[in-house]
């Protein structure tokens, strides 16, 4: 018998710190997910169910969202701004009872975003919201019914790349900004991802220079050296077929 999405699932208990409302936001059962592993942007792919529509947690009654690393993480200024900027349009919304849809999903990075935004965080921050967004548009187009993959596919295709494009941005800004460990990132995985992003970008000179720093660097973990080798290999190959 297959494992159903909603088995791999718990209701999480949070305490908002804008509003201070408890509520319950779906996460998933630690150890309970079977890895199959990742694409080249360190996406995480697991049997039976998308791991990143879980991640945005969103208070059902202010209209606060983050990712859950973040949710706490507020000064009182920030709480101050969403108060003022998103709580008087936010507008109450009931979300899947057994599993988060992609629009569900979707829906509450959104609100992650405007809060990011809205209380001015970190390049950073932003910068894995958004991708993390590109990696439910691509789970979302992966799995999209096949009547619909004419009609669909094209424009989840534009908005993936867009949001690839702003994690790119942000994540060099915030590599010259920001100090490591980042979004729980070294410095060395931070590079990886962003030759990987310029790679699915088509940036392939960025891309090339970025991995082959990371490979040369003898403190760079075996592990992201050897992705990087593999990644530059990509890009080579990428790069010849494009010209």
């Amino acid at each position: 018998m297959s494992i159903l999405e909603k088995d791999l699932l718990l209701d999480k208990s949070y305490k908002c710190p804008v509003c201070g409302a408890a509520f319950k936001s779906k996460t998933v059962k630690s150890g309970r997910a079977k890895s199959i592993g990742t694409d080249l942007d360190l996406r995480p792919k697991y049997s039976g169910i998308d791991v990143v529509k879980y991640e945005a947690v969103v208070c059902p009654e202010c209209g606060y969202g983050a990712l859950a690393k973040y949710f706490a993480e507020m000064t009182s200024a920030q709480i101050k701004k969403i108060k003022e900027k998103i709580t008087p349009q936010f507008i109450k919304k009931e979300y899947g009872s057994d599993f988060y849809s992609y629009e569900d999903s979707i829906d509450r990075y959104k609100l992650a975003y405007a809060s990011a935004l809205a209380k001015e965080a970190k390049a950073s921050e932003k910068a894995y919201i958004s991708l993390k967004m590109a990696w439910l548009m691509r789970g979302m187009r992966e799995n999209l019914p096949k009547e619909e993959e004419e009609t669909k596919k094209k424009e989840i295709e534009s908005q993936e790349e867009k949001l690839l494009q702003n994690a790119a941005s942000g994540f060099m800004e915030a590599r010259m900004k920001e100090d490591f460990p980042m979004c729980g990132m070294d410095e060395f995985t931070v590079d990886y991802l962003l030759s990987a992003l310029y790679t699915e970008l088509g940036q392939y000179e960025d891309a090339v220079k970025l991995i082959s720093n990371v490979i040369v660097n003898r403190e760079a973990p075996t592990r992201i050296r050897e992705k990087g080798k593999e990644l530059k290999e990509i890009i080579g190959e990428k790069s010849k077929n494009k010209s």
